[in-house]
Protein backbone atom coordinates (compact mmCIF):
# COMPACT_ATOMS: atom_id res chain seq x y z
CA UNK A 1 0.00 0.00 0.00
CA UNK A 2 1.51 3.24 -0.78
CA UNK A 3 2.35 5.94 2.05
CA UNK A 4 0.95 9.28 2.28
CA UNK A 5 3.65 12.13 2.00
CA UNK A 6 3.37 14.25 5.22
CA UNK A 7 3.66 18.00 4.78
CA UNK A 8 2.87 21.21 7.02
CA UNK A 9 0.44 23.66 5.89
CA UNK A 10 1.15 27.60 6.80
CA UNK A 11 -0.47 27.35 10.07
CA UNK A 12 1.96 24.41 10.71
CA UNK A 13 -0.71 21.64 10.73
CA UNK A 14 -0.20 18.66 8.83
CA UNK A 15 -2.06 17.91 6.21
CA UNK A 16 -1.43 14.86 3.35
CA UNK A 17 0.35 15.59 -0.74
CA UNK A 18 -3.08 15.03 -2.73
CA UNK A 19 -1.04 13.23 -5.05
CA UNK A 20 0.21 10.49 -2.51
CA UNK A 21 -3.26 9.86 -0.84
CA UNK A 22 -4.96 9.55 -4.94
CA UNK A 23 -2.94 6.55 -5.14
CA UNK A 24 -3.30 5.18 -1.49
CA UNK A 25 -7.03 5.60 -2.18
CA UNK A 26 -6.56 4.24 -5.72
CA UNK A 27 -4.32 1.00 -4.55
CA UNK A 28 -6.98 0.22 -1.76
CA UNK A 29 -9.86 0.24 -4.06
CA UNK A 30 -7.97 -2.06 -6.63
CA UNK A 31 -6.83 -4.32 -3.88
CA UNK A 32 -10.12 -5.07 -2.63
CA UNK A 33 -11.24 -5.38 -6.26
CA UNK A 34 -8.27 -7.69 -6.99
CA UNK A 35 -8.34 -9.55 -3.98
CA UNK A 36 -11.72 -10.55 -4.50
CA UNK A 37 -13.19 -9.42 -1.76
CA UNK A 38 -15.06 -7.02 -4.14
CA UNK A 39 -16.40 -9.56 -7.02
CA UNK A 40 -18.14 -8.30 -9.88
CA UNK A 41 -21.33 -6.28 -9.64
CA UNK A 42 -20.42 -5.31 -5.61
CA UNK A 43 -21.37 -1.69 -4.72
CA UNK A 44 -17.89 -0.02 -3.74
CA UNK A 45 -18.24 2.95 -0.90
CA UNK A 46 -20.32 5.91 -2.15
CA UNK A 47 -18.36 9.44 -2.80
CA UNK A 48 -19.26 10.73 0.90
CA UNK A 49 -18.41 7.52 2.36
CA UNK A 50 -14.59 7.68 0.87
CA UNK A 51 -14.59 10.66 1.73
CA UNK A 52 -14.79 10.57 5.45
CA UNK A 53 -12.89 7.31 5.50
CA UNK A 54 -9.82 8.90 3.68
CA UNK A 55 -10.63 12.38 5.35
CA UNK A 56 -9.88 13.99 1.87
CA UNK A 57 -11.82 16.33 -0.66
CA UNK A 58 -14.54 15.18 -2.77
CA UNK A 59 -12.69 15.88 -5.63
CA UNK A 60 -9.86 13.49 -4.71
CA UNK A 61 -12.40 10.94 -4.48
CA UNK A 62 -13.86 11.46 -7.80
CA UNK A 63 -10.55 11.43 -9.46
CA UNK A 64 -10.08 8.04 -8.25
CA UNK A 65 -13.36 6.43 -9.52
CA UNK A 66 -12.86 8.38 -12.93
CA UNK A 67 -9.55 6.70 -13.42
CA UNK A 68 -11.10 3.53 -12.21
CA UNK A 69 -13.60 3.51 -14.42
CA UNK A 70 -11.48 4.62 -17.55
CA UNK A 71 -9.43 1.74 -16.72
CA UNK A 72 -13.01 -1.09 -17.15
CA UNK A 73 -12.08 -1.82 -13.27
CA UNK A 74 -15.60 -0.42 -12.38
CA UNK A 75 -19.14 0.85 -13.73
CA UNK A 76 -20.35 4.26 -12.47
CA UNK A 77 -23.89 4.55 -12.60
CA UNK A 78 -25.74 8.20 -11.89
CA UNK A 79 -27.56 8.47 -8.53
CA UNK A 80 -26.99 4.88 -8.52
CA UNK A 81 -23.83 4.18 -7.16
CA UNK A 82 -19.89 2.73 -8.18
CA UNK A 83 -19.99 -0.71 -8.93
CA UNK A 84 -17.23 -3.63 -9.68
CA UNK A 85 -17.44 -4.12 -13.35
CA UNK A 86 -18.07 -7.57 -14.84
CA UNK A 87 -14.76 -8.96 -16.84
CA UNK A 88 -15.23 -8.68 -20.43
CA UNK A 89 -14.63 -11.78 -21.80
CA UNK A 90 -14.78 -10.48 -25.13
CA UNK A 91 -11.33 -8.82 -24.30
CA UNK A 92 -9.77 -12.34 -24.94
CA UNK A 93 -9.13 -14.16 -28.50
CA UNK A 94 -11.39 -16.89 -27.36
CA UNK A 95 -13.75 -16.03 -24.37
CA UNK A 96 -13.10 -17.43 -21.48
CA UNK A 97 -15.91 -20.34 -21.18
CA UNK A 98 -17.81 -21.65 -17.93
CA UNK A 99 -17.98 -25.10 -18.42
CA UNK A 100 -20.90 -25.24 -16.40
CA UNK A 101 -23.21 -23.02 -18.24
CA UNK A 102 -21.70 -24.31 -21.13
CA UNK A 103 -23.21 -27.72 -20.91
CA UNK A 104 -26.59 -26.37 -19.10
CA UNK A 105 -26.41 -24.18 -22.56
CA UNK A 106 -26.67 -27.58 -24.32
CA UNK A 107 -29.72 -28.96 -22.55
CA UNK A 108 -27.49 -31.62 -21.16
CA UNK A 109 -27.50 -32.65 -17.05
CA UNK A 110 -24.30 -31.58 -15.43
CA UNK A 111 -22.41 -32.87 -12.61
CA UNK A 112 -19.09 -31.96 -11.36
CA UNK A 113 -16.55 -34.06 -8.88
CA UNK A 114 -13.43 -32.54 -6.79
CA UNK A 115 -10.54 -35.12 -7.44
CA UNK A 116 -7.69 -33.31 -5.42
CA UNK A 117 -6.96 -30.27 -3.27
CA UNK A 118 -3.99 -29.13 -1.79
CA UNK A 119 -2.80 -25.82 -0.43
CA UNK A 120 0.89 -25.63 -0.89
CA UNK A 121 4.22 -23.03 -1.27
CA UNK A 122 4.85 -23.16 -5.36
CA UNK A 123 6.98 -25.46 -6.60
CA UNK A 124 9.11 -24.94 -9.58
CA UNK A 125 6.97 -26.67 -11.96
CA UNK A 126 3.78 -24.17 -10.47
CA UNK A 127 5.80 -21.25 -10.80
CA UNK A 128 6.74 -22.32 -14.33
CA UNK A 129 3.33 -23.13 -15.26
CA UNK A 130 2.26 -19.56 -13.77
CA UNK A 131 5.28 -17.79 -15.51
CA UNK A 132 6.71 -16.16 -12.61
CA UNK A 133 9.69 -16.18 -10.63
CA UNK A 134 8.22 -15.14 -7.59
CA UNK A 135 7.53 -17.91 -4.54
CA UNK A 136 3.91 -17.94 -3.24
CA UNK A 137 1.18 -19.47 -2.05
CA UNK A 138 -1.20 -21.86 -4.35
CA UNK A 139 -3.87 -23.66 -4.51
CA UNK A 140 -3.84 -26.64 -6.52
CA UNK A 141 -7.30 -27.98 -7.90
CA UNK A 142 -8.15 -31.14 -9.58
CA UNK A 143 -11.74 -32.08 -11.14
CA UNK A 144 -13.45 -33.67 -13.43
CA UNK A 145 -16.80 -31.91 -15.45
CA UNK A 146 -19.19 -34.21 -16.36
CA UNK A 147 -22.19 -33.92 -19.39
CA UNK A 148 -25.11 -36.54 -19.61
CA UNK A 149 -23.41 -38.99 -16.96
CA UNK A 150 -20.20 -38.90 -19.23
CA UNK A 151 -17.16 -37.48 -18.24
CA UNK A 152 -16.88 -34.16 -20.16
CA UNK A 153 -13.48 -32.40 -18.92
CA UNK A 154 -10.84 -33.08 -16.55
CA UNK A 155 -10.12 -29.04 -14.67
CA UNK A 156 -6.10 -29.16 -13.39
CA UNK A 157 -5.87 -25.82 -12.38
CA UNK A 158 -3.25 -23.60 -10.32
CA UNK A 159 -4.69 -20.38 -8.16
CA UNK A 160 -2.26 -17.93 -6.83
CA UNK A 161 -3.16 -17.23 -3.11
CA UNK A 162 -1.16 -14.12 -3.15
CA UNK A 163 -3.05 -12.61 -5.67
CA UNK A 164 -6.70 -14.16 -4.73
CA UNK A 165 -6.21 -15.11 -1.13
CA UNK A 166 -10.16 -15.87 -0.63
CA UNK A 167 -10.21 -19.15 -2.93
CA UNK A 168 -8.42 -20.72 0.09
CA UNK A 169 -11.89 -20.33 1.71
CA UNK A 170 -13.79 -21.85 -0.71
CA UNK A 171 -15.35 -24.76 -0.87
CA UNK A 172 -14.81 -26.23 -4.14
CA UNK A 173 -16.72 -29.41 -3.56
CA UNK A 174 -19.71 -27.53 -4.36
CA UNK A 175 -18.71 -24.82 -7.01
CA UNK A 176 -15.95 -25.73 -9.76
CA UNK A 177 -13.04 -23.45 -9.27
CA UNK A 178 -13.56 -21.90 -13.14
CA UNK A 179 -17.24 -20.84 -12.14
CA UNK A 180 -15.81 -19.22 -8.73
CA UNK A 181 -13.41 -17.46 -10.51
CA UNK A 182 -15.38 -16.03 -13.58
CA UNK A 183 -18.24 -14.73 -10.53
CA UNK A 184 -15.37 -13.50 -8.22
CA UNK A 185 -12.23 -12.28 -9.82
CA UNK A 186 -12.04 -9.60 -12.70
CA UNK A 187 -9.33 -10.03 -15.10
CA UNK A 188 -8.23 -8.11 -17.82
CA UNK A 189 -5.39 -10.53 -19.95
CA UNK A 190 -5.94 -14.28 -20.85
CA UNK A 191 -3.66 -16.37 -22.82
CA UNK A 192 -4.59 -19.32 -24.38
CA UNK A 193 -2.53 -22.30 -26.06
CA UNK A 194 -4.84 -25.01 -27.74
CA UNK A 195 -3.22 -28.24 -28.86
CA UNK A 196 -4.54 -31.39 -29.89
CA UNK A 197 -2.34 -34.62 -27.64
CA UNK A 198 -2.81 -38.33 -26.38
CA UNK A 199 -4.41 -38.60 -23.05
CA UNK A 200 -2.01 -38.86 -20.62
CA UNK A 201 -2.40 -41.78 -17.71
CA UNK A 202 -4.38 -39.05 -15.15
CA UNK A 203 -6.65 -37.90 -18.29
CA UNK A 204 -6.96 -41.99 -19.55
CA UNK A 205 -8.60 -42.32 -15.56
CA UNK A 206 -10.31 -39.42 -14.99
CA UNK A 207 -11.95 -39.06 -18.54
CA UNK A 208 -12.76 -43.20 -18.25
CA UNK A 209 -10.76 -43.33 -21.87
CA UNK A 210 -8.93 -46.43 -23.59
CA UNK A 211 -5.46 -45.89 -24.72
CA UNK A 212 -4.41 -44.21 -26.92
CA UNK A 213 -7.04 -41.63 -26.77
CA UNK A 214 -6.78 -38.34 -28.99
CA UNK A 215 -8.15 -35.37 -26.58
CA UNK A 216 -8.21 -31.23 -27.29
CA UNK A 217 -6.23 -29.55 -24.15
CA UNK A 218 -7.09 -26.09 -24.08
CA UNK A 219 -4.12 -24.15 -21.59
CA UNK A 220 -5.33 -20.70 -20.24
CA UNK A 221 -3.46 -18.76 -17.70
CA UNK A 222 -5.65 -14.97 -16.72
CA UNK A 223 -4.13 -11.81 -15.33
CA UNK A 224 -5.46 -8.89 -13.91
CA UNK A 225 -3.01 -5.74 -13.69
CA UNK A 226 -0.38 -7.97 -14.76
CA UNK A 227 -0.44 -10.18 -11.88
CA UNK A 228 -1.22 -13.58 -12.73
CA UNK A 229 -4.27 -14.97 -11.28
CA UNK A 230 -4.25 -18.55 -12.45
CA UNK A 231 -3.56 -20.85 -15.01
CA UNK A 232 -5.84 -24.04 -16.14
CA UNK A 233 -4.81 -27.00 -18.20
CA UNK A 234 -8.76 -28.18 -19.47
CA UNK A 235 -8.65 -31.78 -21.20
CA UNK A 236 -11.50 -32.68 -23.26
CA UNK A 237 -11.94 -35.92 -25.35
CA UNK A 238 -12.00 -35.01 -29.01
CA UNK A 239 -15.68 -35.99 -29.31
CA UNK A 240 -16.96 -34.21 -27.18
CA UNK A 241 -15.83 -30.46 -28.10
CA UNK A 242 -14.64 -28.16 -30.70
CA UNK A 243 -13.57 -24.92 -30.17
CA UNK A 244 -15.77 -22.05 -32.98
CA UNK A 245 -15.18 -18.51 -33.84
CA UNK A 246 -16.59 -16.00 -36.27
CA UNK A 247 -14.57 -13.38 -37.63
CA UNK A 248 -14.23 -10.70 -40.14
CA UNK A 249 -10.70 -9.19 -41.52
CA UNK A 250 -10.49 -6.58 -38.72
CA UNK A 251 -11.24 -9.07 -35.44
CA UNK A 252 -13.67 -11.37 -33.52
CA UNK A 253 -17.23 -10.52 -34.50
CA UNK A 254 -18.70 -12.65 -31.55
Amino acid sequence: MATARVSKSANGKAHTAPQALYQRIRADLEENILSGRWPPGYRIPFEHELVESYNCSRMTVNKVLSGLAAAGVIERKRRVGSFVAKPLVQSAVLHIPDIQAEIAKRGEAYAYELLTRKRRKATKDDLERLGIDKSCDVLVLSCRHIAKGRPFALEERLINLDVVPPASEVDFTRVPPGTWLLGHVPWNEAEHRITASLADDIALKALTLKKPAACLVVERRTWRKNKIITSVRVTYPNDLYQLTARFTPTGLRS
